[in-house]
């Protein structure tokens, strides 16, 4: 059965509403993570790769509660689809990790400009996977 063109834009529209809250919730996110992010590093003298995965298991729990609740609004059980966003957020920490340490170390970015490309990367994974998979009914 195929779908009619209404039946596409509507979905279009559904998706492009959910995105646009997905990134509202990942500004929720990338406040904590950030936040966290430069308090160790120019606060407490902490190497920015390691305040950077500090940061982003913060992020990941504000954009968990946040997601669940008010982007794809999941009907699952928590037990099911956290333990499903654990292991995106693990991937997305792993990214994130190794996308800091390529732009700092490696190449000599800023800390904070080498963050805001991995956010952008990991950012893509992320709303992907948990979108497809984590909180799919």
């Amino acid at each position: 059965m195929t779908q009619s063109a209404a039946d596409r834009r509507h979905a279009l529209r559904e998706l492009l509403r959910q995105f646009g809250r997905f990134i509202g919730v990942g500004m929720a996110s990338a406040i904590g993570h950030y936040g966290l992010l430069i308090a160790l590093v120019q606060g407490l003298g902490v190497e920015p790769v390691r305040a950077s995965a500090a940061g982003a298991l913060l992020g990941a729990w504000i954009n968990y509660a946040l997601n669940d609740r008010y982007t794809v609004r999941s009907r699952k059980r928590h037990r099911e689809s956290l333990s499903k966003f654990a292991l995106v957020a693990v991937v997305g920490l792993a990214l994130n990790t190794a996308f800091m340490w390529l732009g700092v170390e490696r190449l000599q970015v800023h800390y904070l400009i080498s963050q805001l490309a991995t956010t952008a990367l990991v950012m893509l994974w992320s709303f992907g996977a948990n979108r497809c998979w984590t909180f799919e009914d």
